[in-house]
C-alpha cells in the first residue's frame, strides 16, 4: 500500500506540472494582452509599470520559473482584472459555494442514478426500464446549459416555484444542481441498468436464490456491490465533468462562485486568474482520481494496491 501511494503520488506531481507548463505557454500564446483592452492602454508609462509590477515584461521563460517558484509557497499570486484582490482570496471567496453546489449535484446524480439503474434492470423490458433508457440518453445528449435554461424558464418563470439567479438559501441550489447533475445522472444510470443485468444472471446471485435468500438481500448484498464497481472508476471524471460544467451553470444563474471569476478572467485575459483557477481544480480533481484508486481497491478485494511480482 504504501508503495502504491508513493507511486501515485509521484504520478500526480509530474501530471500537476504537466498541466500547468501546458497551461502557461499556450496563454501566453494567445495574441494580446490584459491591457489590451479599452481604458487600459490610454496612458503608455501606467501600461508600462503595470507590466513590470506583474513581471509581463521579462522573457517567457523568466516568468514561468517566478510563477514555479511562487507556486511552491502555496501563491497564486495578484488578479489584474479584480486588483488588489489577490487570486487566494478569490479562490477562498469562491470555492465554498461552487463546492457546494458540486457536491449536491454529484451526491443527487449518484444516488438517483444508481437507483434508477437498479430498478431498470429488475424491471427489464418493461416500460420503467424504456423510461430510464430514454432519459439515460437525452442526459447525456442534451448539454447542461440547455438544460438550465429550460428550468429557468419553465420553473421559475412561468410556474414561479423557484427562484431564477443569485445564491442564498437551500432553494437557489436546486436548478442550478439539477442542471449539472442530468448528465452524470444519466450515465451512472445507464451504467449500472447493464451492470446488473450481467450480475443478476451470475452463478453466485443463483446460489445465493437457492439458499432461500430475500430478493432485497441478493440485490442489495450481492448484486450491487459488484454492479457499482465500474460507476465508482468514473467517479473521478464525473467529478471532473461537475466542476468544470458548474463554470457556465455559475454564469447563467448569477451563481457568485469560481465560474464567475474564470469566466472574467478569460474575458480580461487576467493571467493569474486563468492560471490560478487551472491549477487548483487540476490539483483537485488528480487528487479525487486519486482517492477513487484507493476507494475501488478496498471496495473490491480481488484488487491489490500493490505492484506485481514478476
Amino acid at each position: 500500500m504504501a508503495q502504491y501511494i508513493l507511486r501515485r503520488f509521484i504520478s500526480m506531481i509530474v501530471t500537476l506540472w504537466l498541466i500547468i507548463t501546458v497551461t502557461f505557454f499556450l496563454m501566453h500564446a494567445v495574441p494580446g494582452s490584459p491591457f489590451d483592452k479599452e481604458g487600459r492602454n490610454s496612458n503608455p508609462t501606467a501600461v508600462q509599470n503595470m507590466m513590470e509590477f506583474y513581471n509581463l515584461d521579462k522573457p517567457l521563460s523568466v516568468q514561468y520559473v517566478i510563477y514555479l517558484k511562487s507556486l511552491l509557497t502555496l501563491d497564486l499570486g495578484p488578479s489584474i482584472g479584480h486588483f488588489p484582490d489577490s487570486v487566494n482570496s478569490m479562490i477562498e471567496r469562491g470555492f465554498p459555494v461552487s463546492f457546494k453546489l458540486g457536491m449536491v449535484s454529484i451526491l443527487f446524480a449518484i444516488v438517483t442514478g444508481i437507483a434508477l439503474g437498479t430498478v431498470a434492470a429488475l424491471r427489464q423490458n418493461r416500460m420503467i426500464d424504456y423510461f430510464a433508457m430514454i432519459f439515460a440518453v437525452i442526459g447525456i445528449a442534451v448539454p447542461n446549459f440547455i438544460v438550465a435554461t429550460l428550468l429557468i424558464k419553465y420553473v421559475a418563470v412561468e410556474w414561479k416555484l423557484l427562484p431564477v439567479a443569485t445564491w442564498g438559501s437551500w432553494k437557489h441550489v436546486i436548478l442550478p444542481a439539477l442542471a449539472l447533475s442530468t448528465g452524470p445522472l444519466a450515465i451512472i444510470a445507464r451504467l449500472t441498468r447493464a451492470n446488473m443485468v450481467e450480475v443478476l444472471t451470475a452463478d453466485y446471485i443463483e446460489m445465493a436464490r437457492a439458499k432461500g435468500l430475500s430478493p432485497a438481500t441478493i440485490v442489495i448484498k450481492h448484486a450491487l456491490r459488484n454492479a457499482v464497481l465500474p460507476v465508482i472508476t468514473l467517479l473521478g471524471a464525473l467529478v471532473a465533468n461537475v466542476l468544470t460544467g458548474s463554470f457556465v451553470i455559475e454564469k447563467i444563474f448569477a451563481i457568485p462562485g469560481m465560474g464567475k471569476y474564470f469566466v472574467d478572467g478569460i474575458n480580461n485575459r487576467d493571467y493569474a486568474v486563468i492560471m490560478g483557477t487551472t491549477v487548483f481544480y487540476s490539483a483537485l480533481l488528480i487528487f479525487m482520481m486519486f482517492l477513487v484508486d484507493i476507494a475501488y481497491g478496498l471496495i473490491d478485494p480481488r484488487i491489490k494496491l500493490h505492484r506485481k511480482e514478476g
